[in-house]
């Protein structure tokens, strides 16, 4: 699979659990569930972001060695 398919492939994945999370906050609303969010939920959207960001320039970087080796 390609860094880009996998970029894709972590987007989606991430997506998935902020649904779920959003679902289970609709029943799950105390002082414990916001420490959650701001712990983990907003950690992984922030994290996933800053991954995708860096597939995508190492993308661009492999892209150009495999058209200089040509």
């Amino acid at each position: 699979m390609s860094l880009l398919g996998n970029r894709s492939r972590l987007t989606g994945l991430t997506k998935e659990i902020t649904n779920a999370w959003s679902e289970t906050r609709n029943t799950w609303r105390d002082s414990k569930s916001e420490q959650f969010e701001r712990r983990y939920m907003d950690e992984l959207v922030s994290s996933v972001n800053i991954a995708c960001a860096a597939i995508e320039q190492l993308d661009r970087v492999l892209a150009k060695l495999r058209k200089d080796c040509e």
